[in-house]
């Protein structure tokens, strides 16, 4: 017999659902090819998941009451806020240690402008959103036109503007704020429409969400696919859709069944849309990541780093204020204590969900999903009855994880 007729009689490999391989199995390894590729993208998210359905089921399901699901995006909210402007700091490559102290400093110029003062809350907001604008193109300036690492000009900057915020409240604790700032922070959208066991406005809220995150990531496919980049399988793509669809669907329905959706979620949503949409699609967006992923490289390009360095900077700053306004309006009071390792859970929720050390990697939703771990991890943790001390400990061995997580997913793929 020649080796051309054993050839021949080689079996040929089985297509998918005969011969043992099965159309699932196909389906499988779509997913698990997938999860490589975007093992970054998909690795937090898995683990945002699996810590949820840890502590639902070690709290008896107590995590996922409606109410306790409310609280959680109330108590995180400054934090998540704080967490969108980080990561862009990060991305261009720099780090922002001032932003907790900054949070004190608005929230202590608030209780003066209202409290001493007597000032309209609207008119109040509009002047602190533009003190942390100057104070971050202040900082900003130094960094970018005056050549000083962002790591001590924001270090001094922590320092300054906690000392401010000793002066301005004089050691003491003030308040009370407004009741219409106090909605801001603590409130919930109005009722409307038939009495259902739901609340109608949230709920519709989530349908309309649910259709454009759908449309957006079938629109992002068309734009890769035009411009020969890789996409999802078709089969991943739709389960991704449903999973993404479900998510929605269940906060949707835990928020509808209690008060409905805060407003302050509804001020994440409009920065988590505006910024998402910014870093992907706007010019200024591309320069963020460029200047962070290579320097030298984004100069010769023409990006205009300096400029780009002192608006990260600036935005940082009015989004600190913001934090600072709600923070301040939660609790009803402005404390000189406040903001005390903000800079922290802001920085960890960045790496958590995604920053890189060395720049020009993260994006917004990461950024959220890295808060959420560490809102989820304090609020599982503090239901089930763990210490503050251990807290520390398991938050601090999160963020080691999720780091050294990148630096070995960084390491598979460049081997």
């Amino acid at each position: 017999m020649s080796s051309t007729e054993v050839t021949d009689k080689t079996p040929a490999a089985a297509p998918p659902g005969r011969n043992g391989a099965g159309s699932g199995d196909g389906l499988l390894q779509l997913m698990l090819d997938g999860m490589r590729r975007n093992m970054r993208q998909y690795g937090m998210l898995i683990a945002l998941g699996l810590i949820v359905a840890l502590f639902a089921v070690w709290t008896d399901g107590d995590l996922l009451l409606p109410r306790n699901v409310s609280n959680l995006v109330l108590q995180n909210s400054y934090i998540l806020i704080l967490a969108i402007g980080m990561m862009l700091v990060i991305i261009a490559g720099h780090i922002d240690l001032s932003v907790g102290s900054l949070t004190a400093f608005v929230g202590s110029m608030a209780a003066v402008f209202m409290v001493r003062n007597d000032l309209p809350w609207p008119v109040a907001v509009i002047l602190c959103l533009a003190v942390g604008a100057l104070a971050g193109a202040i900082q900003g300036w130094f960094i970018a036109y005056g050549g000083i690492p962002s790591f001590i000009v924001t270090l001094a900057g922590m320092l300054t503007f906690r000392g401010l915020t000793e002066i301005f409240l004089e050691g003491q604790t003030l308040g009370p704020f407004p009741k219409g700032l106090q909605t801001v922070a603590n409130g919930f959208m109005p009722e409307v429409g038939p009495e259902t066991n739901y609340h109608n406005l949230t709920l519709l809220l989530g349908i309309g969400l649910i259709a454009l995150v759908v449309l957006q990531e079938v629109r992002d496919r068309r734009r890769q696919k035009e411009f020969d980049l890789e996409v999802l399988p078709a089969k991943l793509f739709l389960l991704k859709l449903v999973a993404l669809g479900a998510a929605i669907l269940v906060v949707t329905m835990l928020l509808a069944s209690y008060k409905g959706a805060p407003i302050v979620l509804l001020i994440l949503g409009a920065l988590l849309v505006g910024f998402g949409y910014v870093m992907r699609n706007a010019v200024i967006g591309r320069h963020i990541y460029a200047i962070g992923g290579n320097l030298p490289a984004a100069k010769l390009s023409g990006v205009r780093d300096k400029k780009v360095t002192f608006l990260v900077f600036l935005n940082m700053g009015m989004l600190a204020a913001l934090a600072g306004l709600v923070f301040a309006a939660r609790f009803n009071a402005a404390s000189p204590k406040a903001g005390l390792n903000f800079e922290l859970e802001a920085i960890a929720a960045s790496f958590i969900g995604g920053a890189s050390m060395s720049g020009g990697v993260g994006t917004v939703l990461g950024a959220i999903i890295g808060g959420l771990v560490l809102g989820v991890l304090n609020n599982g943790m503090n239901l089930v009855g763990i210490g503050t001390d251990w807290q520390q400990v398991i938050k601090g061995l999160v963020l080691l994880a999720a780091v050294g997580f990148d630096v070995w997913n960084k390491r598979k793929s460049g081997s």
